[in-house]
């Protein structure tokens, strides 16, 4: 089972988002099962279940994990095939996001449109990488910082982006002939709190100091999205 996998097709991704298969996903993420034994958790007839799975089984998103004899029926044991999934942009081609075009390094929905983007072209290298059986060079730093005050976190901003831009200049070779573009990312924002640590009036009144979350990543681009 993999950690993670990333839905690109539609039919998979409205398959995924039913709230009853949904549910037998989660359960199959904890450990194989039959319909049998999953129609009791989920409150469904086994026949019903059946039809669930048989659903998510055409979508790739549970697989056979093996057999047993119940009696004088022989029950199919199925299990997740990740532990969880992600919906790349890609399920919603039509409208999904483009950060080219419009782009502000302050605007929180261009973060969003980058991440969608990061979202989709790692997907989809995850998906040729699997394919040619081969391994996928990426890197990833997620930490957090606190700023005593928004000057603080201004000029944090100033030396991240100066100091990132002198190590583009000195690495980059457009020149390089077999060199392989990557893309890098970069985001500051404010770390979401776990709902059930918020106190009600913090919706009201945000604290004074926010304590954002910075995020780098690099993986290679896909030519075909670029």
């Amino acid at each position: 089972m993999l950690d993670v996998t990333v839905i690109e097709d539609a039919e998979a991704a409205a398959v995924s988002l039913d709230p009853i298969r949904a549910r037998l996903l989660a359960e199959l993420a904890a450990g194989p099962a039959s319909a049998a034994m999953l129609a009791g958790k989920v409150g469904l007839p086994r026949q019903k279940v059946n039809y669930h799975l048989k659903a998510l089984e055409r979508h790739g998103l549970v697989e056979l994990a093996g057999e047993r004899r119940k009696g004088n029926v022989t029950e199919r044991l199925m299990r997740a095939t990740a532990a969880s999934y992600v919906i790349s942009p890609l399920a919603l081609a039509a409208v999904q996001p483009d950060p080219d075009r419009f782009r502000d390094q302050l605007s929180a929905r261009w973060l969003l449109a980058v991440g969608a983007r990061l979202v989709r072209d790692v997907g989809s290298l995850i998906t040729g990488a699997a394919k040619a059986r081969k391994r996928l060079a990426t890197y990833a730093l997620d930490g957090e910082v606190t700023f005593a005050s928004a000057a603080d976190r201004a000029a944090f901003i100033e030396e991240l982006t100066q100091g990132v831009g002198a190590l583009i200049r000195k690495y980059h070779d457009g020149s390089a002939e077999g060199g392989r573009d990557h893309r890098i990312v970069l985001a500051v924002h404010p770390t979401l709190k776990p709902e059930a640590t918020v106190k009600p009036e913090a919706t009201v009144k945000p604290a004074v100091a926010a304590t954002p979350e910075t995020v780098l990543a690099a993986a290679p681009t896909p030519p075909d999205q670029d």
